[in-house]
């Protein structure tokens, strides 16, 4: 029986074309999604990599063999294919492996509305017929085949983000976008278009192969040009999106990096201006200001676990009116309670275009702390390396230790969390303090234990 346990993870599928995986097994998906959902019809959407389209026309075959309609919105961000299943009311499946190289591909997966397929939600019940049909063949289906068509949603796509931020009365602004030849080229022009913008674009270009460099602004070697470029046109903002622009990471009028807490915080704050007393969801790696500024913007934080299908069901069972991560994921709830970078950007440059300051200026209210960044280090027990921090914070009087994702150590001044990578063998580590200094002296202290 073939092993997909280290292609199917929290809420996607990911690896290695063709090596890993290809069109047959997409197939397989396809007809294992529709049997998990009951679905009766489906939307698929997928990226700019060379073998995305031929992944994603071959998982609709899979689901119109099983009996359900395909609509194909084509090439996409996932945040449009979330918006397709939202408006349409259907389950969706894009296919793009993110932020990851372009040997990569992969299946994010939803259900109506955008909800997650997650582990205990369909992933898998999914991965075990895949697995299964692999060994024996997909077996034959009573059902009448579905038909497989194809609706351009960009426009609706645009016009839904542009409903949810006024950006009609803002100031002229110079915005530097590098769209990392990913699907921020495609959807950044139809979403900007007509604002008070002066855009300059970067690797607007689709091009899968990311000749330019990779599509993961979360490194800070991806987002050099894009610092560059702000400082020599005098931009006002830097916006850098990842390869299927469901995330965006801000720079400022300096080409200063914008923290993803300090952007949480900001639209925390916008949004609780528009729904008074609402929840808004923080992971736990997430700034200490976060939880500040919701609560003294009247809002009520919860702190959840890293990832997706975490943040989206905490946002379903709160009602929470948002959702941030450290990762620069965003969640709304006018948008499905499904992340996208788009409308977070617009956010930032409602924002930025409301008053006369610099984006420095403004974001600095948000940006409290020093924080270590993630640091990773490769361990071959990461249970035995995370056992002996814990076992060298326990007996302090000063700190509390929670273990709701990793292990998390808080003191009065600083914090550190410690927790293992699902998909390699390392241990992340991301640390925040009042001071760099303090963040030096706990970083060193931890990574003396883990590396020991």
């Amino acid at each position: 029986m073939t092993d997909l346990s280290q292609l199917v993870k929290a809420y996607d599928v990911r690896g290695v074309v063709p090596d890993q995986w290809g069109e047959p097994l997409a197939e397989l998906f396809g007809a294992a999604f529709v049997t998990v959902t009951g679905a009766d019809a489906i939307v698929t959407g997928h990226d700019m990599r060379p073998s995305s389209p031929g992944l994603s026309r071959a998982f609709a075959r899979g689901a119109a063999s099983r009996g359900a309609s395909v609509t194909e919105i084509g090439l996409c961000s996932t945040d449009q294919l979330y918006f397709a299943s939202g408006k349409l009311g259907l389950p969706g499946a894009m296919f793009t492996a993110s932020h990851n190289p372009a040997r990569y591909n992969g299946i994010k997966m939803c259900r109506a509305g955008a909800a997650p397929v997650g582990q205990e939600t369909g992933l898998t019940e999914i991965r075990e017929l895949v697995e299964q049909w692999s060994e024996t063949g997909l077996p034959a289906s009573d059902a009448t085949p579905g038909g497989i068509t194809q609706q351009d949603l960009l426009s609706d796509y645009a016009a839904h983000l542009r409903t949810l931020v006024d950006l009609t009365a803002i100031r002229p602004l110079k915005v530097v976008v590098d769209a990392g030849n990913g699907m921020g080229g495609h959807t950044v022009p139809t979403v900007f278009d007509g604002l008070p913008l002066d855009l300059v674009p970067m690797y607007f270009e689709l091009d899968g192969t990311f000749p330019n460099h990779e599509a993961n602004p979360l490194d800070p070697k991806n987002i050099v040009d894009l610092q560059e470029k702000v400082r020599e046109t005098g931009a006002d903002i830097g916006i850098a999106f990842d390869g299927d622009a469901d995330r965006c990471f801000v720079v400022d009028e300096r080409g200063e990096p914008v923290a993803p807490s300090a952007i949480t915080a900001l639209v925390a704050a916008r949004e609780l201006a528009k729904h008074p007393g609402s929840t808004v969801i923080h992971n736990l790696i997430t700034s200490w200001s976060v939880p500040e500024v919701v609560k003294e913007h009247g809002g009520t934080p919860v702190r959840t676990r890293v990832g997706h299908s975490f943040i989206k069901q905490e946002m379903a069972r709160t009602g929470a009116v948002f959702g941030g991560e450290h990762s620069a994921h965003y969640y709304f709830r006018d948008f499905w309670n499904a992340d996208t970078g788009m409308l977070a950007a617009l956010h930032v440059l409602a924002a930025l275009g409301g008053q006369d300051g610099p984006l420095s200026g403004l974001v600095a209210e948000y940006d409290r702390y020093a924080a270590s960044g993630e640091i990773n280090t490769a361990v071959d027990d990461q249970a035995g390396r995370t056992a002996a921090v814990r076992a060298a914070f326990a007996d302090r009087p000063d700190v509390t230790i929670d273990e709701l994702d990793g292990l998390t150590v808080t003191s009065g001044d600083w914090w550190f969390n410690l927790r293992p990578s699902n998909t390699e063998p390392l241990l992340r580590l991301n640390v925040e303090a009042r001071t760099a200094d303090l963040v030096a002296e706990v970083r060193d202290e931890v990574l003396a234990i883990v590396r020991a």
